[in-house]
């Protein structure tokens, strides 16, 4: 049981409400700190002009709503906006912004009355999630089209994830004998404006970004092994004299991984000799994707570190408008709702995941490449060359993946386009970069896979799988347990979709 009160949720807490469905409960204390929040609200608003309440929104808020009509003007604000279209976003990603709108309400800067954060908190514990839909929200006053899809369905009017099926939210809500949510003040637009869309997804987004650069490390300490690489490129002197924390962190997980390794090869036993040939057969340093690993992960380590403080930030933060602070006895107008922060940090961590996949890639290729490798036969064939043909096949899937990810790294951020009558005259878009950056993520872990089979079939190949570390050893049977050896030509499609399945369903934690 989460108990959420006054202090920060880490990344680890989300993800057990998100992904492991913990259950959540919430402190008296918070409670009572909400229900002097919303009477506060209901004080201080009676006799003056506060946006969204008795105003219109956004270039309409000239115009003075009157009193009779200000529970009105909220449902129509939800059902106005409720216009979202294109698939519906996966339920765990829904989880995910309706646990952000949650954890943004228990601020208690946002005027709401405390049963929402009731029926928030139930909705979650009994998993049943709005249904959302992909296309519609600029990432400025919110993410306005997703959350009034949210807001719809917790006031009993949408559609909700109930048990893998898709229900009317009333139908569903009283099944599991809850109340739809009657709004008192502002709840409607409490509810729509903010980022929760687009750190929902984030934040799910970076989990996978740590998934992925682990496996990356796994699979790279692997290939090292398998081709009896040099050691020294992982070494401690050779990395610290580069001063970025990613490199070294990454150079320091290799080492761990490779410290037991009986197929590494020290230069100064192979090369650090007087010697009269004018040819060596083995490289005497290895390619780019096997070697700079340190160089090439490390930034896309830190930059998922960074994505991780910006999206956590956001997360814990009040990202409403106007904000009610009951302790100072104001009301504060701004723009906390524009998403900048995490748009900008989607779209580095999809170049960089991108990055990723494309070393994956490189290094698929010279396992798969006879005149790179000198060791293997092309594609790792096993059989007759030219009658069969190996891992030709699944190569072009990681080929063909790996340019989609480099297509969708165009950046989102700076695609503003005005709208609301030029009111949201520059925005983040920033829902549009978590989902694309979640595209990124899924085709990533594909490439992966791919790379995986491939690994295994070389280690079989050359007898090596006994010999692999602890790790890539580890690694190597679970693959072999999804997996047969490639011998003779059959469809792999399903071998590829259960490693992808494998990988994203555990994490080796080289680096935590």
């Amino acid at each position: 049981m989460l108990e959420i009160g006054e202090g920060k949720i880490t990344l680890e807490e989300a993800a057990a409400v998100i992904i492991g469905q913990k259950k959540i409960r919430i402190t008296e204390g918070l409670l009572s700190k909400l229900e002097d929040n919303f009477n506060f609200l209901r004080s201080f608003a009676a006799d003056k002009v506060i946006y969204g309440i008795n105003t219109g929104f956004g270039p309409m808020a000239q115009h003075k709503i009157p009193f009779t009509d200000r529970l009105v003007l909220q449902y129509n604000l939800i059902n106005s906006h409720a216009s979202g279209s294109g698939k519906s976003i996966e339920a765990v990603y829904s989880r995910a912004m309706l646990f952000d709108r949650l954890i943004t309400f228990c601020q208690c800067k946002s005027g709401v009355h405390p049963d929402l954060v009731l029926l928030i908190k139930d909705m979650l514990n009994a998993d049943l999630i709005p249904v959302i839909y992909e296309h519609g929200g600029v990432g400025a006053s919110g993410d306005l089209v997703q959350l009034a899809h949210m807001a719809l369905a917790i006031i009993g009017d949408g559609e909700l994830h109930d048990n893998g099926e898709v229900k009317p939210a009333g139908e569903a809500l009283q099944k599991h004998k809850l109340t739809p949510f009657a709004i008192r003040i502002r709840e409607g637009l409490a509810m729509m404006n903010g980022t929760s869309c687009m750190t929902g997804i984030g934040l799910l987004n970076i989990l996978k970004a740590k998934q992925l650069i682990n496996w990356m490390l796994v699979i790279s300490a692997s290939v090292n092994e398998i081709f009896e690489a040099y050691d020294d490129h992982i070494s401690a002197p050779l990395n610290e004299v580069k001063l970025h924390s990613g490199q070294n962190t990454v150079a320091a997980a290799m080492r761990g991984l490779l410290s037991k390794s009986q197929l590494l090869r020290d230069r100064k036993e192979h090369l650090y000799y007087d010697t009269q040939e004018t040819h060596f057969k083995d490289k005497v340093q290895e390619y780019y994707s096997l070697r700079c690993i340190p160089q090439i992960l490390g930034p896309i380590l830190d930059t998922i570190q960074q994505a991780e403080a910006v999206v956590m930030a956001e997360l814990n933060s009040v990202s409403d408008n106007p904000v009610v602070d009951h302790e100072s006895k104001n009301i504060y107008h701004g723009g906390n709702f524009h998403g900048d922060y995490v748009s900008l940090e989607m779209d580095k961590l999809k170049i960089a995941i991108t990055k990723l996949s494309m070393m994956s890639e490189r290094q698929l290729n010279y396992l798969l490449n006879d005149k790179l490798n000198g060791k293997l036969p092309p594609f790792i064939n096993i059989n007759t060359i030219g009658l069969n043909f190996g891992l030709q096949g699944i190569q072009y899937t990681a080929t063909s993946t790996v340019a989609e990810n480099q297509s969708l790294c165009t950046p989102v951020y700076v695609h503003s386009i005005p709208s609301n009558n030029d009111n949201q005259d520059l925005v983040s878009m920033g829902s549009n970069a978590a989902l694309i950056a979640a595209r990124v993520m899924d085709n990533t872990f594909e490439v992966l896979a791919v790379e995986a089979l491939a690994l295994a079939q070389a280690a079989d190949c050359l007898n090596k799988a006994d010999k692999l570390s602890p790790k890539p050893k580890e690694f190597y049977q679970a693959v072999r347990n999804l997996s047969s050896k490639i011998d003779g030509d059959s469809p792999r499609y399903k071998e590829v979709q259960a490693v992808a399945t494998f990988l994203k369903g555990n994490n080796p934690n080289v680096i935590s």
